[in-house]
């Protein structure tokens, strides 16, 4: 049976139980197809279905034994089963010998080829156990990558922690002033990074204050405290920081940016952007962690609703335009932008972006960093694109009229735009470019689409519970009389070892707006941004607020959380 007809059969078997409905699994087949994305994987990231209930119903379905892989001690398998090629390839695991048969842990019950590679490999005939997909792709990262997830980071010994590998630095320790190369140093730091790899932040914070220096993690959005250093190690820690990203150790007094690639294992490094600033009690570093893999997401990953995204596929697969993103800072405009760019990169498009700063690589698109001191500006860069004979082009942000005006330009004569502004709304993104001195006409006729967002903490799905709330707060929230009516049920954070104060991840909220003949002659008349979203509203079009409660009634996330990030 070849891959496209198992999907099929998972899929036929999910849709005739009533777990997934016939034009979502259309969609699912369709991503994994592409080879991109692995079918069972996005059943459990979209929470379609979670992996103990799958591993129920397979077990069931095809009368293979399940089994918990928690009481299995990845550690002691043999070394001589642990054919990491074929454990990579197959996303499956042997475990160990009994009666002769070789056991083989796997999350889809047709993956007959698994068993037959193994088989062929070992010289053993073999049989298969059905385990939670969650808990196999943890043991086989453990296996692949020496347990980055499950590090207990109090048990790695300071030998192991002071040999983690700082790559494409020319300055060493001993360049550092007395004192800042000391072994304890060190391996504090290379402590503090591999904690916030492990649980996932996305910032640190490195702050030294009069009397007290705090280091904070930033987590699905948020910062938490997570350490209080001596104050009198604020030189020694930032001069280590900077040893680390090749930047002036010697030079205090002005602000620096630099880049740290960190290799954590034999198969994984970790890339982070610096940035430090002189304050009145020493320097403030800032890291953030670069995720690559946040780049390679796909569009169904990112929360759009069915008809948001189909609203962003259609622009996307116009030859012109322009198609701007907006929202505050860390809002996952960048992401938005990238799964985008990624859809188009074919071999047939040139692609070219102006980012500052480039933060992750995209292989196949032509990535220009802009540097203001030498001259290179938004402007200046979106010009050379135009004679370098491109399809697509990405400006990171449209900061003043003449980068504006550029764009509009290349979206009216054959290019496809992508580009970002900072405002509150996909209505006032508009008005945006009309204050800035952008003619209507220009506006109405290039804008194809405008996409506002926010990102939202995702309730955990292991320890998340149903929260009590009266309906007349329900409708004061927004729901509808007839949800409330229907028994509407809301969740809310609870808390657990799996994830961070009861949320885990963050998911996307948007509001997605086209730009229609109604929307266009509001533009063209003068109108304001309110007349604008009330056009939006009477389309049937989602407002950020209303996007969030989506989200809330789904149990993906909290009403709390849906208030805070939709509330301005």
């Amino acid at each position: 049976m070849d891959h496209a007809a198992k999907i099929q059969g998972l899929s036929t078997l999910l849709v005739r139980k009533r777990l997934l409905e016939a034009s979502i699994a259309v969609s699912l087949i369709e991503q994994a197809r592409t080879g991109k994305h692995n079918f069972i994987n996005l059943l459990i990231e979209q929470n379609i279905v979670t992996s103990k209930s799958l591993q129920q119903l397979l077990s069931d379905e095809y009368g293979i034994p399940a089994l918990d892989l928690a009481t299995v001690d990845v550690d002691q398998i043999p070394d001589e089963y642990r054919n990491e090629s074929l454990i990579k390839k197959h996303h499956a695991l042997p475990l160990y010998v009994e009666r002769g048969v070789l056991v083989v842990a796997v999350d889809d019950p047709i993956n007959i080829t698994a068993l037959e590679d193994f088989q062929f490999s070992f010289g053993r005939r073999t049989e298969p156990v059905l385990v939670e997909h969650d808990k196999l792709s943890k043991a086989i990262e453990k296996i692949l990558d020496s347990g980055l997830d499950d590090i207990d980071l109090g048990d790695v010994s300071d030998d192991d922690l002071a040999d983690m590998e700082v790559q494409d630095t020319d300055q060493h320790d001993d360049d550092v002033v007395e004192g800042t190369d000391d072994a304890p140093i060190v391996v504090y730091i290379n402590k503090l990074l591999m904690d916030a790899i492990r649980k996932g932040a996305s910032d640190l914070h490195f702050e030294p204050y009069e009397k007290r220096y705090r280091v904070r993690f930033r987590i699905d959005g948020i910062l938490h405290e997570v350490a209080t250093p001596p104050n009198s190690l604020s030189s020694r820690l930032a001069a280590r920081l900077k040893v680390m990203a090749n930047l002036d150790i010697a030079e205090r007094r002005v602000p620096q940016d630099g880049r740290i690639k960190m290799r954590i294992s034999r198969t994984k490094a970790i890339d982070f952007r610096v940035s430090t600033l002189p304050t009145l009690w020493g320097e403030k570093i800032v890291m953030r962690i670069l995720d690559s893999s946040s780049a390679q997401l796909g569009i169904d990953m990112l929360g759009y609703e069915a008809e948001q995204k189909e609203l962003y596929m259609n622009a996307l697969n116009q030859p012109q335009g322009m198609i701007l993103v907006t929202g505050p800072t860390g809002s996952g405009k960048t992401v938005s932008l990238y799964t985008g760019l990624n859809i188009l990169n074919t071999e047939e498009r040139n692609i070219a972006t102006a980012e500052d700063p480039v933060e992750i690589n995209l292989p196949g698109i032509n990535q220009v960093q802009i540097n203001l001191r030498a001259g290179l500006d938004f402007a200046s860069a979106l010009r050379a694109f135009l004679r370098q004979d491109p399809d697509v082009v990405m400006v990171g942000e449209i900061r003043d009229l003449e980068t504006a005006e550029i764009a509009i330009k290349a979206s009216q004569t054959g290019h496809l735009v992508l580009s970002t502004l900072h405002t509150n709304s996909s209505a006032e993104t508009l008005t945006r470019l009309l204050n800035m001195g952008v003619p209507a006409y220009n506006i109405a006729s290039s804008v194809s689409l405008v996409i506002a967002q926010r990102l939202a903490r995702r309730l955990c799905s292991k320890c998340k519970e149903v929260e009590d709330v009266p309906a007349p707060v329900l409708l004061t929230e927004g729901f509808s009389q007839q949800q409330v009516d229907e028994g509407l049920s809301v969740y809310k954070p609870v808390g657990c070892d799996e994830c961070t104060g009861g949320y885990k991840g963050r998911v996307g909220i948007y509001e997605v707006m086209p730009m229609t003949d109604a929307i266009a002659k509001i533009i063209m008349e003068g109108g304001n941004s309110l007349q604008i979203a009330q056009q939006s509203q009477q389309e049937g079009l989602s407002n950020l607020r209303q996007s969030a409660l989506r989200k809330v009634a789904q149990g993906v996330t909290s009403l709390a959380e849906a208030a805070r990030v939709t509330s301005f």
